[in-house]
């Protein structure tokens, strides 16, 4: 039987009239492990990003912009209604449900997948539907799911975080006062790991482990499989006072807390967590402080991921070279390219992983945002058109994404007018000075500018935070046109927070631009007006030369281009052979 079909042969038999399904685990990760892929699994679309409602008959999927062309094909023959998430006359998923069901209607959904802010949203919003909220239909249906991810932890000394355990619990415990909080629970992954100074490998190209935290003035309680403790982790553990627990007691656990001051975030936790702690408690409702703490990078951190960003320079500017020289000598492809640039950084001191799956997109396949080459798409590379390589690396000194567009050969007029305007955004935006208080939203524009002046844009975000060993999309800090608030990247800059800068230009059937550096945060002047930041370009690589139309860039631009340029190459030319040398003297040349 089809899998949308079983689903809705289960809302049959249930009474339950609609079954709603997340990209999501328990801990609101944005990566999943392929345990937790059921939208995926019951859609066929792979994108990271989505959200599927079956009703008894019908089926829909929305997801952003990122993704509507690979929905689209994906979807392709499949009874499911694609929903283009963003666009003019398409509804919410709150407004459709609002929509198609009826007063008695009963929604059906995990909550253990939903945050509990938009499940309390939801009720508020369609106070006459019924919620049944602890249906999982999808272990039924699914009989070959994969098992739960393990891996075990391993600690990252102080000489990478800059701080210790105590320290960063400590700063926690002090916030938890301020606010006359006795307890605080953490679920997202990534805030976990940032705590306790732990990595693991539980989501693909995420270094983190499934695990809750519970935090008291005096205590703190980790729940884990402790299956994945070697005996150094442990004794860490047990040094710091850190109470093990299983991670399967946490459920059980959570029902016996009762008059407690409980500090949570409804964005973080899910509804599952909040539905047992909810009438027995005071709840709190704040950020979670480690949200700012891991997004203000320390000193220590800072200059750790410049470290990261040489590294990861020297071998993406190899990966160019390979390219560049060796086109018209050897046979190339999506998938192979991909491959050599994960070699080449595997060969760099410190490596731990990719910080996500690479997109080497050839041709139209770069119009699509989030794509990633399979036997089946795998584009053979010509010396003609554009081939877009977005892609990072972890490393015990940091993480790193960077994107650079290549052309492979000579590029037309209108090539290089969008290309050369693509570099033009992202130079504004680099060289942008604010006062004190500004965020991301107020100098998005910056970047949008040249391409909104084409009359084109991106259907994105034009940067996100970036976390150290972490996620390599870290909120709160980002830059976007518009408060898109599942997104939280809104917050104001502050020194240390690092974000990546990555206008583009996509044209559907043709190909895509887009040209990626991190930068961070740095404080610029202090006088009677106020408090000035800037930013500092930490991502090192040479911009294709080749792509620009030099008559396009003013006289402050080539300046720009050409002090980024003389940087890479100090940065980069000891760690690389002599012909490579040569090479990147060229393509760094002043213009």
């Amino acid at each position: 039987m089809d899998k949308i079909k079983e689903i809705q042969q289960r809302l049959i038999e249930s009474q339950y009239d609609a079954y709603l399904i997340p990209t999501a685990d328990e801990h609101g990760s944005e990566y999943i492990s392929d345990y937790y892929k059921i939208r995926a699994y019951l859609s066929g679309f792979t994108g990271s990003a989505g959200t599927l409602l079956i009703t008894q008959t019908k089926a829909f999927l929305w997801t952003d912009g990122r993704y509507h062309i690979q929905a689209a094909k994906q979807l392709e023959g499949k009874p499911i209604t694609l929903m283009k998430q963003g666009l003019p006359g398409v509804p919410t998923i709150e407004e459709f449900i609002k929509k198609t069901l009826v007063d008695g209607n009963t929604l059906a959904l995990d909550g253990r997948l939903w945050d509990a802010h938009f499940i309390l949203s939801l009720q508020e919003k369609l106070p006459n539907i019924k919620l049944a909220s602890s249906i999982d239909f999808v272990s039924q249906v699914w009989q070959d799911r994969p098992k739960l991810p393990f891996s075990f932890l391993f600690k990252l000394e102080e000489f990478f975080s800059g701080k210790s355990y105590m320290e960063k619990v400590t700063d926690i415990r002090n916030q938890m006062v301020n606010l006359n909080s006795t307890m605080h629970i953490l679920s997202t992954l990534e805030d976990q790991a940032w705590l306790y100074n732990l990595r693991a490998n539980d989501i693909p190209h995420t270094p983190v482990f499934l695990a809750f935290t519970i935090i008291t003035l005096e205590t703190c309680h980790l729940f884990i499989d402790q299956k994945k403790l070697d005996k150094h982790v442990e004794k860490y553990l047990k040094e710091n006072k850190i109470v093990v627990h299983s991670y399967d007691e946490f459920y059980s656990y959570i029902p016996n807390i009762q008059n407690e001051k409980i500090l949570l975030d409804l964005k973080k936790i899910n509804y599952a967590i909040y539905e047992a702690i909810a009438s027995r408690n005071t709840l709190l409702l704040e950020q979670n402080p480690t949200l700012l703490m891991k997004a203000i990078k320390n000193k220590k951190e800072i200059e750790n991921t410049i470290h990261a960003h040489i590294k990861d320079g020297v071998a993406f500017t190899k990966l160019m070279y390979f390219i560049k020289s060796g086109l018209n000598n050897s046979p190339m492809s999506e998938i192979s390219v991909t491959n050599h640039l994960e070699k080449l950084r595997q060969a760099q001191e410190g490596f731990v992983d990719i910080s996500f799956d690479t997109i080497c997109a050839y041709k139209d396949h770069g119009a699509m945002m989030h794509y990633k080459a399979t036997p089946d798409t795998d584009y053979t590379l010509e010396a003609n058109d554009f081939l877009l390589i977005d892609s990072g690396g972890h490393y015990l000194d940091g993480t790193t994404d960077i994107t650079r567009t290549l052309a492979l050969g000579v590029p037309s007029d209108t090539q290089k007018l969008h290309f050369t305007t693509v570099l033009k955004s992202v130079i504004a935006l680099s060289e942008a000075v604010f006062l004190k208080g500004v965020k991301g939203i107020n100098l998005d524009v910056l970047a949008r500018g040249p391409i909104w002046k084409l009359l084109l844009d991106y259907k994105c975000g034009t940067g996100h935070g970036v976390g150290y060993l972490l996620s390599v999309h870290e909120a709160p800090n980002g830059f976007r046109w518009q408060i898109v608030p599942e997104r939280n990247d809104s917050a104001t800059l502050v020194p240390g927070m690092i974000t990546t800068n990555e206008p583009g230009i996509y044209l559907e059937n043709k190909y895509g631009i887009r040209i990626e550096n991190e930068m961070v945060c740095v404080p610029k002047g202090k006088n009677e007006f106020g408090e000035f930041l800037a930013f500092e370009t930490i991502t090192y690589a040479p911009i294709d030369l080749d792509a620009i139309d030099m008559e396009l860039l003013t006289p402050d631009e080539k300046t720009w281009l050409n002090q980024y340029h003389q940087k890479v190459y100090e940065v980069l030319s000891p760690y690389l052979e002599a012909e490579e040398k040569i090479w990147l003297k060229h393509y760094t040349r002043e213009i």
